[in-house]
């Protein structure tokens, strides 16, 4: 019960850490974009081919995945997404889904549609038994890395000059511009920074998930999920709502193998009936 307990607590941090950035984009931004985890995949395949073509350290690996993702993301935002930015949100739906499968026929044509296989280092492949708990060093590692994402990314969002900026810049960006903001330099920061987060979750995670080209399309619901049942409007709502996801995956796959999606679903649909703009929502913010 206990292993089920952290392999639970492991799968939410890493659900976090990859739909984090979708919360941010959709929450403090106002856009939606279903292609967040084409950013996800962008970071797996970066550390996939780095390590097996050039021999580079997995820990190496995981700085280039955020910085790659990031710039990918701060080019796409400066010339496909700002325009978007006042369009309706359905408009910005069928531009980000045409890119999920834009970038999954790219993926596959270039790569192939095989299953990648990513070797850890040695040390992260053990697993340390106390009593009847069982944790995997892989996935303490990935609880590790993503708490201490979790509590640099709260301190950015609350008690930085940027943070305040960025919420000026959202509440009205024409007053922020008056007081000398640059809404577009803030925008673009923070779109890099949430498709730097995905990439770095889709590194961390390609050895946990899996990765192929259809991985945008098969955890673009758990993304959702997670923003929809947490709220847009806070870091802990979203980091509650992947862990209670990833508790519920895990331990449903375990008990009922038949009825593990069932269960989230199940999860989120009584979640959403008792709070309908998600787990923590700012008063007068968005929902």
């Amino acid at each position: 019960m206990l292993t089920i307990l952290f392999d639970g607590i492991a799968y939410g941090m890493l659900l976090f850490v990859l739909a984090v950035g979708l919360a941010v984009t959709m929450g403090l931004m106002n856009f939606i974009n279903l292609a967040h985890g084409a950013f996800a995949m962008v970071g797996g395949y970066i550390t996939v081919l780095l390590m097996q073509r050039l021999d580079v350290p997995f820990l190496v690996c995981l700085p280039i995945a955020f910085a790659g993702s990031a710039l990918l993301g701060a080019v796409l935002e400066r010339t496909l997404y700002r325009p978007l930015y006042s369009k309706p949100h359905l408009d910005q739906v069928l531009f980000s889904i045409g890119l999920v499968f834009m970038s999954v026929a790219a993926v596959d044509y270039y790569v192939g549609s095989t299953q990648q296989i990513i070797h850890l280092p040695e040390w992260l492949k053990g697993r340390t038994e106390i009593g009847s708990l069982g944790m995997g060093h892989y996935r303490l590692f990935i609880i590790a890395v993503c708490a201490a994402l979790t509590v640099g990314l709260q301190f950015i969002l609350a008690r930085t000059r940027f943070g305040s900026r960025l919420r000026a810049s959202v509440d009205d960006q024409r007053v922020a511009a008056g007081l000398g903001i640059n809404v577009n330099i803030v925008f673009l920061s923070t779109f890099a920074f949430g498709s730097g987060l995905a990439g770095l979750g889709g590194a961390l995670g390609a050895e946990v998930l899996g990765l192929d080209p259809s991985f945008p399309l098969k955890f673009m619901i758990y993304f959702l999920i997670v923003v929809a049942v947490g709220g847009t409007s806070s870091i802990t709502g979203p980091l509650l709502a992947a862990l209670l996801l990833g508790i519920a995956d895990v331990a449903g796959k375990y008990y009922i193998p038949k009825m593990g999606a069932f269960i989230v679903y199940s999860l989120m649909i009584v979640i959403l009936l008792w709070k309908p703009n998600g787990l923590f929502v700012r008063q007068g913010g968005k929902a």
